[in-house]
């Protein structure tokens, strides 16, 4: 096996990590209209359309749901780290240059999921992925 192999391996292993792990937060706020409803009021005391809370939902389940199959994987990459984006500008902007308890960075869920969404965008799928990019 060749080293394009393990590139490809490394990227599905990345896709599925991200992917699934994102995923679980999208289908806990489907279950929770209080977090959709908090997130329009975060929204809107930021001067923005409530509406746009229903891109918490592209973010964490559709978003995922791409980068897991492998579908425009680039472009599902780019919409996990805008919704990261906008997590930490209107819920955890005051923790960005903290440390939490033990040490590590307060955000670091939050770097993880838009850094690793912007890997995701810079090296595509790999050929383990429906459709290849």
């Amino acid at each position: 096996m060749g080293e394009r192999f393990y590139d490809d391996l490394g990227r599905m292993v990345l896709r599925l990590t991200l992917g699934c792990l994102l995923l679980f937060h999208g289908f806990a706020k489907l279950g929770d209209g209080g977090s959709l409803k908090w997130i329009g009021s975060q929204l809107a005391s930021a001067g923005l359309p409530e509406f746009i809370a229903y891109g918490v939902y592209v973010g964490e389940i559709v978003a995922p749901l791409m980068i897991i199959a492998g579908v425009y994987c680039r472009i599902g990459g780019l919409l996990v780290f805008v919704s990261m984006l906008f997590a930490v500008l209107l819920a955890h902007s005051p923790e960005l240059l903290s440390l939490s308890e033990h040490g590590g960075w307060a955000l670091e869920l939050q770097g993880f999921y838009a850094f690793g969404g912007v890997v995701i965008a810079l090296l595509g799928s790999g050929r383990f992925a429906i459709k290849p990019d």
